[in-house]
């Protein structure tokens, strides 16, 4: 079985990269964290605001849509090529609810056409608890429970929950408490069906009960993507400035200490990599386990070594660094934690051991 990537995955890979570096620049983010950025209709962004004209070339790129069939006006690609445009956007740093907005955009009605433009801004907010990003900048909320998928306006669900403090300058966060959707509710105490409720995806439902797992495992391997490009990045970033740095009259990458460091970092990345492409190709839930682990491992521990061979500039805010290592914090709580991912790869151990049995 061949894994090198297509002609086709590498021209869609380079023209994300492209389209990235022209359209949100190491300026733009600088711009972004700092709270100075403008708009790309001229108005100026107020800190975490998303710019919903980046946001809808984005759209018209179609990294929303990739997945989308070509009869329904999609790209008509598959998972392998969704995680290489991820992959860049986390090298890039790129803000935004990317992951809830392309899974919206996989579903059916107006919300996924919307989604799949970049005219509609989807966040989602999970059962478990978790923290939803950029609920200020959104339209809707994708609410998943533990079968049903819910679609929530952004306005109601704002009254249900509380701004907290994000460590990422960039990824605003708001505070949520554990709950169900209101259709695992009805559901599980049988009660007569609300005619009031928000409105939920025509794939939910007990017929589709498989639905959330889905979306979850997707959006865990999409996030792993993100969290594989920030990993790959900070090696580029650790390797050039080993280059130019200069201590006791020679580069310090010619001293082996560094020399290690950047070893061990690219080798995370790349074990990383091998993983989440495999887990894009088998969609299976043990595989996406373990890709969100090793990505989640790489990008934290890459930011850090990154640090390390930048020295004491690497705390400075002026330098990027910290950029990744904070953004790479929330990421790793996002979607399935380190806990959960173990979790699921021992069930699939236990799964495996009895089989045998």
């Amino acid at each position: 079985m061949d894994f090198q990537l297509t002609d086709d995955q590498r021209a869609l890979r380079t023209g994300m990269r492209e389209l990235l570096e022209r359209r949100f620049p190491r300026t733009r983010l600088r711009a972004v964290v700092d709270g100075g950025a403008v708009r790309g209709d001229g108005g100026a962004v107020r800190g975490g605001e998303l710019d919903r004209a980046l946001w809808r070339e984005l759209g018209a790129a179609g990294l929303f849509a990739l997945r989308v069939p070509e009869s329904a006006g999609g790209v008509g690609l598959g998972l392998p090529e969704v995680v290489l445009a991820f992959e860049e956007a986390g090298r890039a740093l790129l803000p935004g609810p990317l992951v809830a907005t392309e899974l919206a955009a996989g579903l059916l009605g107006s919300l996924a056409a919307g989604a799949a433009r970049g005219e509609t801004v989807v966040t989602a907010l999970d059962e478990g608890g978790a923290p939803v990003e950029h609920l200020a900048s959104a339209d809707v909320v994708l609410a998943l429970g533990s079968r049903a998928v819910e679609v929530i306006p952004a306005a109601e669900a704002v009254r249900s929950v509380e701004p907290m403090r994000s460590v990422d300058p960039a990824t605003p966060l708001h505070r949520t408490t554990p709950r169900r959707t209101r259709l695992d509710q009805t559901e599980q105490t049988d009660r007569p069906e609300r005619t009031d409720r928000p409105e939920r995806t025509d794939q939910a439902g007990p017929g589709r009960s498989g639905l959330a797992a889905r979306l979850r495992r997707e959006a865990a391997l999409l996030t792993a993507a993100q969290q594989l490009g920030s990993a790959s990045r900070t090696v580029e970033l650790a390797v050039d400035h080993a280059k130019r740095r200069t201590q006791f009259g020679r580069p310090i990458g010619a001293f082996q200490a560094v020399q290690h460091l950047c070893a061990q970092m690219l080798v995370r990345a790349e074990s990383a990599r091998s993983v989440v492409y495999a887990a894009a190709v088998t969609e299976d839930p043990g595989d996406i386990a373990a890709a969100k682990l090793l990505a989640d491992e790489a990008a934290v521990h890459n930011a850090r070594d990154c640090l390390q061979v930048h020295g004491g500039m690497g705390f400075t805010w002026e330098a990027d660094v910290h950029l990744h290592l904070k953004r790479a914090w929330v990421r790793a709580g996002q979607w399935q934690s380190a806990a959960e991912g173990e979790e699921e790869l021992a069930a699939g151990l236990v799964s495996t051991v009895e089989r045998c049995l």
